[in-house]
């Protein structure tokens, strides 16, 4: 009798998984440093608008608080979830003009949030909460 591996030959092959790419030690501190930038940024940001600090360390709960932050209703979390990058740059605005920020420095907590929410968090800016009605 004829073995399938003679007319399979691939058959008699190990599947072998491809190595992991190895990455640099160098890459993770830079990796974990933009991290805790970010929660640190954040934890202030959400103490100076009179939420809980911790809540930046709560992946699902911080947008939830974001939004909060923002001035907008806690269903725009949903928003969130659904459409990411459309309601963060909303959210990213709203945040700016509560801290009486503007344009450009709304624009570098949508690019560069590991960078501007700490400026904003350990920075002089105060929490201007809702706009006054006209």
């Amino acid at each position: 009798m004829i073995s399938l591996i003679n007319f399979m030959p691939f058959l008699a092959q190990e599947n072998e998984m491809p190595a992991a790419p190895q990455v640099s030690p160098v890459v993770w501190v830079c990796y974990f440093v933009v991290i805790i930038l970010l929660i640190a940024g954040m934890w202030k940001t959400f103490s100076k608008a009179g939420q809980p600090g911790w809540a930046a360390i709560i992946p699902i709960y911080n947008y939830i608080v974001l939004c909060q932050v923002a001035g907008r209703p806690i269903w725009w979390f949903l928003l969130l979830l659904a459409c990411f990058p459309v309601f963060f740059i909303i959210i990213c605005i709203d945040i700016a003009k509560r801290f009486g920020k503007g344009g450009g420095f709304a624009v570098g907590l949508i690019l560069l949030p590991f960078i501007f929410f700490p400026i904003l968090g350990f920075g002089s800016a105060q929490y201007q909460g809702a706009p006054a009605a006209v």
